[in-house]
């Protein structure tokens, strides 16, 4: 803060200053005059009066000029300011905290006082959705099987049913459900659906009839054409004696031991699927002795002229060893289509004898 009296001081000596300058210019006028002062922002306004003393003026000399003795008065000084800016009021501050220091112990402590905790309602386990694959087989009479397949995960998907080297393809439902009828081949039967993603499950059961049946299996893939044929007691073609595909035979007669059965395996419909067929004759409770001729014919179609046929046989006797030939021939041209090739060594005859 600027001290009053050295601004008086200094509004004092200005003033005089320019009171001796105006007396020296204006002697003869006495009148007053208002002087204002200007000193870093201060401003000093007063009257001056001028009084005449013993004032002479010295000019025209040489020598130093001696001292001149003014006396006079000023009166009537007024201290200014200039306008200082006012500082803005306070914003609104937040309140002070308590002096004394919150405790976290307590606030938690009535927190858990204050409050009831419910126990959280038990969480309802998902239901479970399995996508295992599982297999069944059950023995049936003639020495057959019930196999069945439940894959929920593979709905409508083809899938390859082996058992004792015989194979072919199956398809599951809408529910990844599938049931066969599955003639045994092995008196400790075991059956395997493989599917093309790997996946597999396996199932057995034991046929212990079979060694009261003879067994005989042809199996291919895709359009090759091929078809078993049994002559049962010399009967030729198109015969009561004559089994094949559209004229499969009766189980009930099979049972009777007066005919044998074909079975057709395989989904036919399926793109370049696996087929099989299987013929069955109950030499056990065979009613007469006799021979039965079986062959093997391929069809010269559309699909298969002109190109090579693989195939394979299978023949179990009386629930002993299974016995595998493979077959590979080359079709005649498609001129000759309509015409069969009989595959006479294919498999052996049947001798039955009299029980």
């Amino acid at each position: 803060m600027i001290n009053p009296r050295r601004i008086l001081t200094a509004g004092g000596t200005f003033a005089c200053a320019l009171g001796v300058g105006f007396i020296m210019q204006n002697a003869a006028s006495s009148e007053p005059v208002a002087t204002e002062v200007s000193m870093g922002g201060m401003i000093a306004a007063a009257p001056v009066q001028a009084v005449k003393d013993n004032f002479t003026q010295v000019s025209g000399g040489s020598g130093p000029i001696p001292e001149q003795e003014f006396r006079g008065k000023l009166t009537g000084i007024t201290l200014t300011s200039a306008s200082i800016p006012t500082p803005p009021k306070m914003g609104p501050q937040p309140k002070r905290l308590p002096a004394n220091p919150v405790n976290g112990a307590q606030i938690a402590k009535a927190a858990l006082t204050d409050q009831t905790i419910l126990d959280l309602p038990p969480e309802e386990p998902a239901p479970a959705f399995s996508c295992d694959i599982t297999m069944n087989a059950k023995a049936l009479v003639a020495a057959m099987a019930e196999v069945t397949v439940n894959a929920p995960c593979l709905v409508n998907e083809r899938f390859t049913l082996h058992h004792s080297g015989m194979m072919f393809t199956e398809v599951t439902d809408s529910k990844g459900n599938s049931r066969m009828i599955v003639p045994g081949l092995s008196p400790n039967a075991v059956f395997m659906a493989s599917f093309p993603n790997g996946e597999a499950a396996m199932a057995s059961v034991s046929l212990d009839a079979l060694e009261f049946y003879e067994r005989a299996v042809i199996q291919w893939q895709g359009d090759s054409g091929l078809q078993l044929h049994a002559l049962e007691y010399g009967a030729g073609y198109d015969d009561p004696g004559h089994v094949w595909a559209d004229a499969a035979g009766d189980f009930e007669q099979m049972a009777r031991g007066n005919r044998g059965v074909l079975t057709r395996l395989g989904a036919k419909d399926v793109p370049n699927a696996r087929l099989a067929e299987v013929y069955t004759f109950p030499s056990g409770a065979a009613q007469k002795p006799g021979d039965i001729h079986l062959s093997v014919e391929a069809e010269i179609t559309s699909a298969n002229c002109g190109r090579d046929i693989t195939a394979q046989s299978l023949e179990v006797r009386n629930g002993g060893t299974l016995r595998a030939r493979d077959l590979e021939l080359a079709m005649p041209a498609c001129d000759a289509t309509g015409d069969f090739l009989v595959l006479k060594n294919m498999l052996n005859d049947l001798k039955i004898a009299r029980k």
